[in-house]
């Protein structure tokens, strides 16, 4: 007795099979993915936009209604008040926003690459215990160490200065956290071993192995410590309450002081400080998002 097997019938030569056209309709987009997607870049840059206009007029314009929607004639006049106001002094806010930022930024890469490695590849005593307590400490608002944090920059006697902004930050939580999972994907624990086998120490392991990749973990950390940094404004305001040494933020500040508020020249000084953060974004950016594909297609 003989048995058939039966087969499906054959799929005729040069017709795609059915899964093709069913991910050609998923991955193609739609024209209300394009309305979406416009809709989201426009409420995005419009607070930009608007932070122009308003930057580019009189403080009469500003206020006046229906307000303007086209941006004036007033822009450098504008940032040029800004500049020369001797209250705000805003010049010295950003040489020391600038100092304090990228002064944070690169320890933070720096340690939080350094413990990343030793957390995700290096065995030693008491490595979890120690992890679950930076975990522990991200979840401790910083409100809460304001007092303590306050009397120790006190004893120092590092209030009114920038060691005070800077020392507190070079090192968090996140980065390390961010580090080590990355550390525990992107480095081969056969490529240090093989290493170690060429006679590298752990601190030629860590140069020569792990920084290289950790490029693309490392570009996209610093870059969100840069731009946490140069918006911070609780801490500089408390420790800083000397006016000619001042942050940003706290520059930002001193121009809504006055009896009246003069928009035109709050939304310049705005734009003034938020112009370095896109110069780094444009600058740093297409390495950032290249670093994470490279990263991404290796792993």
């Amino acid at each position: 007795m003989t048995t058939t097997t039966l087969r499906p019938p054959a799929r005729p030569a040069g017709r795609p099979p059915r899964d093709a056209h069913k991910a050609d309709r998923i991955w193609k987009a739609t024209p209300l993915t394009w309305v979406g997607l416009v809709f989201g870049v426009i409420l995005s840059l419009f607070p930009f936009y608007w932070m122009i206009v308003i930057a580019s007029r009189t403080n009469d314009a500003a206020n006046s209604w229906p307000p303007p929607f086209l941006p004036g004639g007033k822009l450098g006049e504008n940032i040029q008040r800004v500049l020369e106001n001797g209250d705000a002094n805003i010049v010295k806010g950003l040489m020391n926003s600038f100092l304090v930022s990228g002064t944070i930024t690169v320890a933070t890469v720096f340690f939080g690459s350094l413990a990343g490695f030793a957390f995700a590849k290096l065995r030693f005593r008491g490595k979890n215990a120690m992890l679950l307590i930076i975990l522990a400490s991200m979840m401790v608002p910083i409100q809460l160490g304001v007092l303590p944090l306050y009397i120790l920059m006190a004893k120092l006697e590092w209030l009114n200065t920038m060691p005070s902004v800077t020392v507190p930050f070079l090192i968090g939580g996140f980065g390390i956290f961010m580090m080590r999972q990355y550390a525990e994907q992107a480095v081969p624990n056969e490529l240090i071993e093989a290493a170690r086998v060429d006679g590298c120490s752990t601190w030629r392991v860590y140069w020569h192995v792990v920084v290289p990749a950790l490029r693309p973990a490392a570009a996209v950390l610093g870059l969100l410590t840069f731009m946490e940094q140069w918006n911070q404004f609780f801490w500089p305001f408390v420790v800083l309450a000397d006016p000619a040494n001042p942050t940003v933020q706290i520059s930002l500040r001193s121009l809504n002081t006055a009896y009246f508020a003069d928009n035109s020249q709050i939304f310049a000084g705005t734009l003034v400080a938020t112009l370095p953060l896109f110069v780094v974004f444009v600058l740093f950016g297409r390495q950032i998002i290249g670093g994470i594909m490279e990263g991404a297609v290796k792993s």
